[in-house]
């Protein structure tokens, strides 16, 4: 969606009221895995590229609550190395982080050569949840909206290659996936009534997104929008884009040469297995079940 634009603002609104949104077709669960995984090798070539280079990568991930932003980010890490592509996900800013720029909390966490930076959430916090929920003031909201282009700027001026993903999911999606994390004790941890407010405020959001959108979507910093109702359409969606919006080339790798067989010293002994501690073994139970 482009700022300015009517009939996008329009459109845009449209797909993002809840209800119901246009049935699709899923992607067949072999197709998705064998694309993940060619995009996923994309990703390792970008990942070398970034490291060899130089370059820095900054890619924010907003959206409502359980729009999919975690696990486009899990697919996107899930091969790289963490000593080259972080995430981060930054808690409620402290008593002295309240004092200080409102920007100044997410500068730490830019990337430094030869690294990628995903931010789960980011400095657009202040254009969502706290818009909505009055943690800031309305003056605090106005000067947000006319600094972060400017901040960006800066970012892609000093050579920071910025990519802004909104996951738009309708309120019918929503909800059938917080009543999924309700019922499961291992995803159960995601769901907070602060999560619930989406919810109940989903016209609210609309507005705020809105609002930060013909502020915030200019043509040097765009937001690119993924429909993310469908997660696995989604994340696939967003990875390719992003590949595709970057100059990256392969990298020859170092050779490596690995020996036939991994050889030991005539005199090296190998402590007796009664002198070490050893993990009980919980898998030979489970297969004593079986026989």
């Amino acid at each position: 969606m482009t700022a300015g634009n009517p009939v996008a603002d329009k459109a845009q609104r449209k797909a993002d009221k809840p209800g119901k949104k246009t049935k699709k077709s899923k992607l067949p669960g072999d197709v998705y895995e064998a694309e993940l995984f060619r995009l996923q090798t994309e990703l390792v070539k970008l990942q070398e590229w970034v490291r060899a280079t130089g370059a820095r990568v900054v890619v924010v991930f907003e959206g409502r609550d359980a729009a999919g932003k975690g696990g486009a980010i899990k697919r996107v890490t899930e091969y790289l190395s963490p000593r080259v592509a972080t995430i981060a996900a930054l808690p409620a800013p402290t008593e002295r982080e309240r004092g200080q720029w409102y920007f100044q909390r997410y500068i730490q966490h830019l990337p430094t050569s030869g690294e990628i930076v995903l931010f789960d959430r980011s400095w657009y916090n202040r254009a969502g949840v706290e818009k909505v929920m009055g943690f800031c003031t309305p003056a605090e909201h106005a000067l947000f909206l006319r600094q972060a282009p400017i901040f960006e700027q800066m970012l892609i001026e000093d050579g920071i290659i910025l990519r802004k993903y909104w996951f738009s999911v309708s309120g019918e999606e929503q909800l059938r996936r917080f009543k999924s994390r309700h019922s499961d004790p291992v995803r159960r941890w995601k769901l907070s009534p602060m999560d619930l407010e989406s919810v109940y405020r989903w016209e609210d959001y609309s507005r705020a997104k809105d609002e930060m959108m013909a502020h915030t979507d200019t043509p040097l910093s765009p937001w690119y929008v993924v429909e993310s109702d469908i997660k696995k359409h989604a994340r696939l969606n967003m990875i390719a884009h992003l590949l595709s919006t970057i100059d990256y080339y392969d990298v020859e790798a170092p050779k490596v040469t690995l020996p036939k067989k991994v050889v030991c010293s005539a005199d090296y002994q190998r402590p007796p297995r009664e002198a070490s501690t050893y993990v009980d073994d919980h898998v030979a139970s489970l297969m004593g079940d079986r026989e």
